[in-house]
């Protein structure tokens, strides 16, 4: 079953009227229609192991090639775009996240071939033009700001190891996380992953392994064997402009994570127990208007919420 994520509950309106230091103002990786992937593929999934042995928490696709292999091993709670429509937007967008990630200047760079474990990382684009490996854990810092965004840029393949752990602490949130691969990925058996692979090629998760984020291969395959993989969070909608438009009307605007189903939902009161379905959308861009026609000229008072479902 998808969870939803609830949110962001609005004022009420009156009818009247070591430790490495990296850049804090990085800007998000915007991923279009690629966000509800969990795994978006240009040469097929293969589901590894036994019946129900992978849980999926997300939407998955692949495209040129839709083969997808061993569906029977996987409790899939999302839908399986295969080769559709919207899969093929998927991969036009991620070309351009791909394009984005790859174009960002380096606030930290490493020595060929850095294995990232043990480290605690602040915000930033934090670039090896050769490969990352982490042993052990990488904790990344946010220092408060739930913003916070990490880019990983890098050059070949990234290689995490038996049971190492990407810990995410201060505020951090794995949708912020982004790991531009120019290569490969592979997940190492039973270790703990956090954040967007966009790889060039093939990401495989090998036994037993986790992920918080999203696997999107350009051009290759996406394997899994045993695992659990859940999309991130998305960010909770904010409200931007709450005005009155017309004697029976309200406008109402939101800032939304797009291609995510939004709910929104009126109260006339402060008990917030009666509230009533306004409406629903799957916006395609970031910013989203609605007029509430219920808020006619006798309503003296009401509060908003909205709500996503991943």
């Amino acid at each position: 079953m998808k969870k939803t994520l609830i949110v962001t509950l609005v004022t009420m309106v009156a009818m009247a009227t070591p430790l490495t230091t990296a850049a804090t103002n990085t800007a998000t990786v915007a991923l279009g229609s690629t966000a509800h992937f969990i795994t978006l593929a240009g040469a097929g999934i293969t589901f590894s192991g036994s019946s129900n042995s992978t849980t999926i928490n997300g939407d998955i696709g692949t495209y040129p090639t839709t083969t997808i292999t061993g569906l029977g091993n996987v409790l899939l709670n999302g839908v399986n775009h295969a080769g559709d429509a919207i899969t093929q937007t998927g991969k036009v967008d991620l070309v351009t996240a791909y394009n984005d990630a790859v174009g960002r200047p380096a606030d930290v760079t490493y020595p060929a071939a850095a294995d990232l474990g043990g480290l605690t990382l602040t915000p930033g684009v934090h670039r090896d033009s050769s490969s990352f490996a982490i042993t052990g854990t990488l904790t990344l810092d946010a220092q408060g700001n739930p913003d916070a965004v990490w880019i990983f840029q890098v050059g070949s393949t990234l290689i995490t190891a038996s049971a190492s752990v990407v810990s995410l602490t201060n505020g951090a949130q794995a949708r912020n996380v982004f790991w531009q691969v120019g290569s490969s990925a592979t997940l190492g058996t039973y270790s703990i992953f956090r954040g967007s692979i966009l790889a060039l090629t093939d990401i495989t998760m090998t036994t037993g392994s986790m992920i918080e984020g999203r696997t999107l291969a350009r051009n290759g395959a996406v394997t899994f064997d045993q695992q659990i993989g859940s999309l991130p969070l998305p960010e909770a909608p904010r409200f931007t402009k709450i005005y009155k438009t017309l004697p029976d009307s309200m406008t109402v605007v939101l800032d939304t994570t797009p291609y995510f189903l939004l709910t929104l939902e009126a109260c006339p009161d402060l008990l917030l127990t009666n509230w009533a379905f306004i409406a629903s959308d799957t916006p395609t861009e970031t910013s989203w208007t609605n007029t509430d026609f219920t808020a006619t000229s006798a309503v003296t008072q009401r509060f908003y919420r909205a709500t996503l479902t991943p």
